[in-house]
């Protein structure tokens, strides 16, 4: 029996009236992502264990600066990312979605050498913690510097740049990471529940004596959780702009992810719960593979402010890469990355999916 769109749209009203009727469907899917972002907003105005990566522009390439980026390198707090010195360096660091970057003038090894007094740039975004660390870092080195001199004559000054914007707010990266975190609870909770409970009360059993066939009755769940999620990106984008002042721009690149995070997870959600035997433990798998993503993710905290080997386990988990893609597209209007981001998303969904269709049976043997 092939594909039939009526079908699969008739499944998808029902489905959505039962939803809207329900009031606990209801407060988790639109209500409790909006008290989220209010919670948040109104703690939190600004964002590390982790090393925070800096981009670093050597022009001199004299004796001295190689000495001062080896300095720079010693600290565990930082990790430097060189840049070609025939790069613009801040539109380098607005194409790589960053903030913090140094530069080391041309000159800057033989003016140090002849005790003349030499800048090195530091940028960043005052509102953000990383690049406090990285102006406090650069201005210790400098001092060393300044102190090795045997007359006391050497002079290393630090300029501070803002780099990109200085307008940056907790909540312009807040709002990306609760769209990503309803884009995963509110399908994967539910169809989890929905995939056990309705194998277990026969209920795939009776749809199986109906003309709708499996791929129509996820389809219609995966419509209607894009649906769900794109109502609750335009609810919190209001709230986080016109509540806590968030500076978010809206462009078609952000329906990329609106569409392909929820067909993720609902087609994740259905292969948990079909390959659980119960209920019971279906809910603990699916805690187990919900929980992780949502917390490591860069949900509600960046995930470079993570330890080393937190930040490795965040780069596997794909709640990471529709929230990186929504901040890039949202706050940086930075498309290459989010393209790479929506890509790798695309296909472990397809895969995701096409094992959920696999795996899942109307009727158990």
């Amino acid at each position: 029996m092939g594909f039939s769109g009526r079908r699969m749209l008739a499944e998808l009203g029902v489905y959505a009236r039962g939803n809207l009727r329900s009031k606990e469907g209801f407060f988790f899917t639109l209500v409790f992502p909006i008290i989220l972002i209010l919670l948040f907003g109104a703690i939190f105005s600004g964002g590390s264990s982790g090393p925070t990566t800096v981009y670093i522009q050597n022009l001199d390439n004299g004796p001295i600066s190689s000495a001062f980026m080896g300095a720079l390198n010693s600290t565990t707090a930082i990790k430097l990312v060189p840049v070609p010195t025939n790069q613009n360096f801040t539109q380098y660091l607005s194409s790589h979605s960053s903030t913090d970057g140094i530069v080391i003038p041309q000159g800057f090894s033989s003016t140090y050498i002849a005790n003349q007094k030499v800048n090195v740039t530091a940028y960043g975004n005052p509102t953000s913690t990383s690049s406090a660390i990285v102006f406090g870092i650069t201005s210790e080195i400098v001092n060393a510097f300044n102190l090795r001199g045997a007359s006391g004559a050497h002079s290393v000054g630090v300029s501070m740049h803002t780099a990109v914007s200085s307008n940056y707010k907790y909540i312009d990266f807040l709002v990306p990471g609760l769209v990503g975190f309803s884009a995963l609870t509110s399908p994967m909770f539910a169809l989890v529940n929905i995939s056990s409970t309705y194998r277990r009360d026969k209920v795939f059993k009776l749809l199986s004596l109906t003309p709708l066939t499996k791929t129509e009755w996820l389809t219609s769940k995966i419509i209607w959780y894009i649906g769900t999620t794109t109502i609750s990106f335009i609810l919190m984008s209001i709230v986080g702009i016109y509540a806590f002042g968030a500076h978010i721009t809206f462009n078609l690149g952000i329906a990329m992810f609106l569409i392909v995070g929820p067909f993720f997870f609902v087609s994740l959600g259905m292969l948990v719960g079909t390959i659980s035997n119960s209920p019971e433990s279906a809910a603990v798998v699916g805690n187990l593979v919900t929980f992780p993503m949502m917390f490591l993710s860069g949900t509600f905290f960046p995930v470079a402010a993570m330890p080393m080997y937190l930040q490795g386990i965040a780069h596997v988990l794909p709640l990471f890469y529709m929230i990186d893609g929504l901040t890039n597209v949202m706050i940086y209007g930075n498309f290459g990355p989010a393209y790479f981001d929506v890509g790798l998303l695309l296909v472990i969904s397809a895969v995701t999916f096409a094992l959920a269709v696999r795996f899942f049976r109307w009727r158990e043997d």
